[in-house]
């Protein structure tokens, strides 16, 4: 039994003692992008052996069943459609984040494809929280609701949105929505 803990603490903290080195070596990128870019090495494995496998492009709307979730309320209560109607006012922010997802970025090189990530999610979080900001006074009367109120709603979404997709985002993850889901599997 103290053999298993002890080999559990040096499966926990070896990838710690090595992440403090790395982070020595290269204080731009923390332990998790490192593993991540580990899996974006992956995806570049997987698009340099079959550079035709990419699937035509396909979007769920707003991934992780928020899309599926708005629309299935719109259908199944009459009021929330009266007011919400069936998509969420941020609904194409989430289409040009799948654009992005659905290729893995132009460069399948495993650091470019990390940035190129961070960078479709911050412009995720932008999208959405620029649509409180310039909607707030329409969605406002349309929600009855106060337009301040909307904007930090919306600001608070976009924000959740982001820290989701930087979670459950990575490639080869196996997820359908996963950065790369055009290209077949990598996992």
């Amino acid at each position: 039994m103290l053999e298993h803990i002890r080999l559990g603490l040096l499966v926990v903290l070896f990838p710690v003692q090595v992440g403090v080195a790395a982070a020595e070596e290269d204080a731009r990128v923390s332990v998790p992008a490192k593993v991540e870019i580990w899996r974006h090495s992956r995806l570049e494995q997987v698009r340099r052996a079959t550079p035709d496998a990419l699937q035509p492009f396909t979007t769920d709307g707003c991934s992780g069943g928020m899309s599926a979730a708005w629309e299935a309320l719109a259908e199944q209560s009459p009021w929330f459609y009266e007011v919400f109607e069936t998509r969420a006012p941020w609904h194409h922010c989430c289409v040009i984040h799948d654009r992005a997802y659905h290729l893995g970025g132009d460069d399948p090189a495993p650091e470019a494809g990390y940035w190129a990530r961070v960078t479709a999610d911050e412009a995720l979080r932008a999208c959405v929280q620029e649509v409180g900001r310039t909607q707030s006074d329409a969605l406002a009367a349309q929600y009855g609701r106060d337009a301040e109120e909307v904007a930090a709603i919306i600001t608070f979404v976009g924000q959740r949105m982001y820290e989701a997709v930087r979670l459950g985002g990575w490639p080869c993850s196996g997820l359908t929505w996963r950065w790369g889901y055009g290209w077949p599997q990598c996992w």
